[in-house]
């Protein structure tokens, strides 16, 4: 009996019933590298600054659009959960929870490290215990206190070159076959169900990043900073509107073209309609200081 068949992986359940067109793919497509799809949004911001700017005018935990835009993503995820999956050697794999990483620089300065967070985010987790939880977990980044992720490098990197050219070799063989602890896997970034990264917040411009062979993550959405733009509308009338950029890549091996593209969909509706998906920002705050004080 095969070590994959006697040690089921704990990040995941094996996809049952995969179309055969899907099951070959990684067979086809051995790497995420040679499997990636690069596609861009542009998702007029105009009412999500709005719906930002009153929630923090209304006393709830500090929020940005960026913040928005993760949740808006974890719902994303928890509602069209094929999106939510990873190919593990050769195989389909629906993962045990949704799980956000993204990165957070110590400082504003070419010297400061980038610290990267991943984080689990629960399908009824309210907008506002995601976003004191985020701020808690940026602020411990910060500290210079130093990360589980960290702490682990340090121990590898300690290793002779030889040694750790192998340590990482088993790491993955291990890994491809369930048998790796889970508790090397937890934190790492790269095991989750995508990366966000905020070039906004450096004032910088939307790239298209890649995927990594190392860990299973199939998504990477970088969003920019927001542009002023000219926007023709149905009326004809061509007004300026705030448009945020968010470009993705995507292993086209975990779910098809149509159902990615719609996934997408779903979330700039959300981000372009927030009083419609998440109400009026005056109530959810009154709504979660109830709940506080209860």
């Amino acid at each position: 009996m095969e070590l994959r068949a006697r040690l089921p992986r704990r990040d995941g359940r094996l996809v049952a019933d995969v179309p055969d067109e899907r099951a070959i793919m990684p067979f086809i497509m051995r790497g995420r590298t040679e499997s990636t799809v690069y596609f861009e949004q542009a998702v007029d911001c105009t009412a999500a600054e709005e719906w930002v700017r009153r929630w923090n005018a209304a006393g709830g935990p500090r929020l940005s659009v960026f913040l928005l835009v993760l949740h808006a993503v974890a719902r994303m995820l928890h509602a069209r959960p094929r999106m939510n999956r990873f190919v593990a050697r050769r195989r389909l794999y629906d993962r045990d929870g949704v799980y956000l990483s993204f990165g957070a620089k110590r400082a504003m300065t070419d010297d400061a490290p980038l610290e990267m967070l991943k984080r689990r985010f629960e399908p009824d987790e309210s907008l506002a215990a995601m976003v004191r939880g985020l701020t808690d977990a940026v602020a411990g980044a910060r500290s210079g206190n130093g990360s589980d992720v960290d702490k682990e490098l340090k121990l590898f990197l300690a290793l002779p070159t030889p040694v750790l050219d192998v340590a990482v070799s088993l790491f993955h063989w291990l890994d491809a076959r369930g048998a790796l602890p889970s508790g090397l896997t937890r934190s790492d970034p790269m095991y989750s169900s995508a990366v966000v990264s905020n070039l906004g917040s450096l004032k910088t411009d939307a790239a298209y990043h890649h995927l990594y062979e190392h860990g299973n993550c199939p998504l990477f959405l970088v969003v920019g900073r927001i542009r002023p733009t000219p926007v023709a509308e149905d009326d004809g009338a061509v007004r300026v509107r705030d448009v945020l950029p968010l470009r993705w890549t995507f292993d086209e091996r975990i779910e098809d073209g149509l159902y990615a593209a719609r996934s997408a969909d779903w979330l700039r509706c959300v981000l372009e309609d927030p009083f419609h998906h998440f109400g009026a920002p005056e109530d959810a705050v009154r709504q979660e200081s109830g709940h506080a004080s209860g």
